[in-house]
C-alpha cells in the first residue's frame, strides 16, 4: 500500500530544481508543472509526466495490435524462486512506506537488508540504525541523487529490491532491477501506462526475474478467509465481486510535508480515471482465479465531476500557495466494471477527494450468497435466513493458514504488510513460486490507464489486454496456498 510514500527526497546541498549537471529533475517537473498541466488538462499524452516518451500504445483502440504484442521470452506463470537460506534485500525510497516496512523485513528470519537508498541522507541513515540495532551488519547506503538506486541494483549481493517511491518512478526502478538481475516488488500501482506495463511484463519473462506488484490487501485476514471461502465453493458459482480505494486524502494531499512535494495531488490535474485500483482490484482477483482460469477482457468506466480537492483548496489553503495554479480533472468518484471471460462483473470504486469513511468494499457474491465488508457481514445459504445478515466471526475457522500461525502480526494495516514480508520471503527462502506474478500486476493496474480512456470515450468499453498471452486457461495456484514445510 503506497499511502505513504517518500517525503522531500531533494540530495542535501543540491539545487532541487537541476540535477548534477544543471539539467531539469524530475523533482523539478513534479512540483513546478502544475499550472501547465491545468492547463493542458487531457491534452498530454499519459506518457507525458512520467518515465519516457508518450507511446502510441497509450491510446491504441480495443483490439489493436498494440494490445498483445509477441512474446519475448517463456511464461513465467508458475515459475518458482531460485532458494535461498537468507534473502538478500536492497529497499528503494525510505519516506512514510519504505522507513516503516524496513521494520517488517528485519522482523523475518532469514531476511537481511544489505542496501539502501533515498537521497535524502537523514532517511537512509535512521533506516541505517534500524539495521544495525536488529544486529545486522551495516547497511550499504545510495544517497547520491535520485538515480543511485541504479548504482543499488548493480549490487552483486542483492536477491530481491523493494520499491517504496512516488508513483512516477515505479516503471524505471522496476525495469531498472529486471536488467540487473533482480526480482523485484514495488509498491502500487507499478506503471501508468500500457506500454510500459507490457514492458514489465517482456522483461520478466526474458530475465527470468519475478516483477510483482506488492498487494498487501491481498493478505487482509478478511480477505484471505473470503478466498478460502470462495474457492471452497461456499459462494456456490461466483458472479460478481466489488473492490475500491474510497480513503479520503485530502488533508494529506495538501499537506507539503506528507507527500514529497505535491506529487499525488497532481495526478489528479493529469488523469480522469481510477488512479489507485489495486487494493479494491487484487483481492477480488483472487477470489475469482483472474489470470488462473478466468481472465479479465474489458473495463468502462465513468466518473464524477472533480470539485472536491477545488473545494478542500478554497477553504483550507492561503492565497498564493502554489496549489492555486491547478486545475483538477480527476473524477471524484470513478467507478468502473470489468467483465471476465466468464461473464462475472467486478465493480472497481476510487474516491479520494470527498468527506467519507475509509473503505475498500470488498464484496463477493455467488449462487449461494455473499459477503460484503465495511463493516463485515455475510449472508449464505443453508446458514442464513429471512434476509438477515450473518456473523462472519462464526467463519473464523475458514482463516488462511497464514492468519493461524500469525494471530497477531506485527506492522501496519491490520498486520495485513507483515503478511505480505513474511510470505513473500518465505517463497524466496524455500524456491517456492510466489502467489502473485508480473501478469497480475499488470492486470490490477491496467484499469489505470484504462479507465481514464473510458471515461474520455464517455464510458465506451476498453479492452484489458491479455498479459499472460493464452496462460490464463491453465488453473493454477494463487493467494490461497498450503504451508509449506520449512
Amino acid at each position: 500500500m503506497n499511502d505513504d510514500a517518500p517525503q522531500d527526497q531533494t540530495a542535501q546541498g543540491q539545487d532541487p530544481r537541476t540535477t548534477d549537471d544543471g539539467s531539469p529533475s524530475r523533482r523539478s517537473v513534479l512540483r513546478t508543472t502544475a499550472g501547465a498541466v491545468g492547463v493542458a488538462g487531457t491534452g498530454l499524452g499519459l506518457g507525458a509526466f512520467g518515465a519516457g516518451p508518450a507511446s502510441a500504445a497509450q491510446d491504441a483502440p480495443a483490439g489493436s495490435p498494440l494490445s498483445v504484442p509477441p512474446r519475448k521470452g517463456a511464461t513465467m506463470a508458475g515459475v518458482p524462486f531460485d532458494r535461498r537460506s537468507t534473502v538478500r534485500v536492497g529497499i528503494v525510497g525510505l519516506g512514510n512506506r519504505g522507513g516503516s516496512m524496513i521494520d517488517l523485513f528485519l522482523a523475518v528470519e532469514g531476511v537481511r537488508v544489505v542496501a539502501l537508498c533515498d537521497p535524502v541522507k537523514e532517511k537512509t541513515e535512521q533506516a541505517a540504525a534500524k539495521v544495525t540495532a536488529a544486529g545486522q551488519p551495516a547497511p550499504a547506503v545510495y544517497t547520491n541523487g535520485e538515480d543511485d538506486y541504479e548504482n543499488l541494483c548493480a549490487r552483486g549481493d542483492i536477491d530481491f529490491v523493494y520499491v517504496a517511491t512516488p508513483w512516477d518512478f515505479h516503471f524505471e526502478m522496476a525495469k531498472t532491477a529486471m536488467l540487473n538481475g533482480k526480482h523485484v516488488g514495488v509498491e502500487c500501482p507499478i506503471a501508468l501506462r500500457l506500454d510500459q506495463l507490457w514492458e514489465l511484463v517482456d522483461l520478466s519473462e526474458r530475465t527470468r526475474r519475478h516483477c510483482m506488484q506488492l498487494e498487501n490487501c491481498c493478505y487482509g485476514q478478511n480477505e484471505m478467509r473470503v478466498l478460502r471461502m470462495a474457492h471452497a465453493g461456499l459462494f456456490g458459482d461466483l458472479l460478481h465481486g466489488a473492490g475500491a480505494y474510497n480513503h479520503d486524502l485530502r488533508g494529506l494531499m495538501f499537506d507539503p510535508d506528507y507527500y514529497e512535494g505535491p506529487w499525488r495531488r497532481l495526478w489528479h490535474t493529469r488523469m480522469r480515471g481510477d488512479l489507485y485500483p489495486n487494493h479494491g482490484f487484487g483481492p477480488v482477483a483472487g477470489y475469482m482465479d483472474v489470470n488462473r482460469g478466468d481472465r479479465a477482457v474489458s473495463i468502462t468506466s465513468v466518473g464524477s465531476p472533480s470539485l472536491g480537492l477545488a473545494a478542500y483548496r478554497k477553504e483550507h489553503m492561503p492565497a498564493g500557495d502554489p496549489s492555486w495554479k491547478e486545475t483538477y480533472i480527476e473524477s471524484d468518484r470513478t467507478i468502473s466494471l470489468v467483465q471476465t471471460a466468464k461473464g462475472r462483473v467486478i465493480r472497481l470504486e476510487h474516491d479520494v477527494s470527498t468527506p467519507h469513511p475509509y473503505s475498500r468494499i470488498n464484496s463477493l457474491g455467488g449462487t449461494k450468497g455473499v459477503f460484503e465488508d465495511y463493516p463485515e457481514r455475510i449472508y449464505l445459504e443453508p446458514d442464513h435466513s429471512n434476509d438477515e445478515w450473518g456473523d462472519f466471526g462464526a467463519y473464523a475457522d475458514w482463516d488462511h493458514w497464514l492468519w493461524k500461525e500469525h494471530a497477531d502480526p506485527p506492522g501496519g494495516h491490520g498486520g495485513m504488510d507483515y503478511m505480505l514480508v513474511f510470505r513473500l520471503m518465505q517463497c524466496i527462502r524455500l524456491g517456492l513460486v510466489p502467489d502473485f506474478d508480473v501478469y497480475d500486476a499488470a492486470t490490477w493496474t491496467a484499469p489505470v490507464p484504462l479507465s481514464h480512456l473510458s471515461i474520455k470515450a464517455k464510458g465506451a468499453p476498453q479492452e484489458i489486454p491479455d498479459f499472460t498471452r493464452g496462460e490464463w486457461k491453465k488453473a493454477r495456484a494463487g493467494m490461497d496456498s498450503e504451508k509449506p514445510e520449512e
